[in-house]
């Protein structure tokens, strides 16, 4: 994990992403999976996967789909992370969660997570959040783990072939889902 000095999170502001988001968002995200720049950061799944991890065309389809939020978190104006959420009858899916490299391990990623799970809450009544994290990225299910997650046990397959989500770099690859319960 980096060692990012602290950062002050009080002032982060919170919106939903609009059309004019797409390429800053297109870039944070490959910033934080993939390339070698994601390597700046501690969560990089840049030795699982190749090539991009998002398109503007599939960061506008979650932008313009019914239940689901994008949303961009700034600091003093400058987009530092963002993350989705999506209603699914009494729960939530979280998921396209970046945080820009040389602030993770700074505690910008577990303020984050805690508000986004308040919206789920709050906007929603979800009952619980929850994710799909690549199996084989251990240190970042055991982080997820800390903020309160659980692994369930279910898997789901890498969609190996789909070149809108990269290229696979091992035969291996999983999701597995990840649960928290809201109170």
């Amino acid at each position: 994990m980096s060692s990012a000095p602290p950062r002050n999170t009080a002032h982060l502001t919170f919106r939903d992403a609009r059309e004019e988001d797409v390429p800053a968002l297109v870039a944070l995200v490959q910033s934080a999976y993939r390339g070698e720049e994601s390597r700046l950061g501690w969560s990089s799944e840049a030795d699982l996967v190749g090539g991009i991890r998002i398109d503007a065309d599939g960061v506008r389809s979650i932008i313009g789909a019914p239940g689901s939020r994008l949303v961009v978190v700034a600091d003093g104006g400058e987009t530092i992370c963002c993350f989705q959420l999506e209603r699914r009858g009494e729960w939530a899916y979280f998921g396209l969660f970046a945080v820009r490299p040389g602030l993770q391990g700074a505690g910008v990623g577990r303020h984050v997570i805690g508000a986004a799970e308040e919206m789920a809450r709050a906007e929603w009544a979800a009952r619980e959040v929850r994710m799909t994290v690549i199996a084989q990225r251990v240190e970042l299910i055991a982080w997820y783990e800390r903020c309160g997650y659980r692994r369930t046990g279910r898997l789901s397959p890498f969609p190996y072939g789909d070149e809108r989500v990269g290229t696979p770099l091992r035969d291996d690859l999983v999701f597995e889902e990840l649960v928290k319960a809201l109170g």
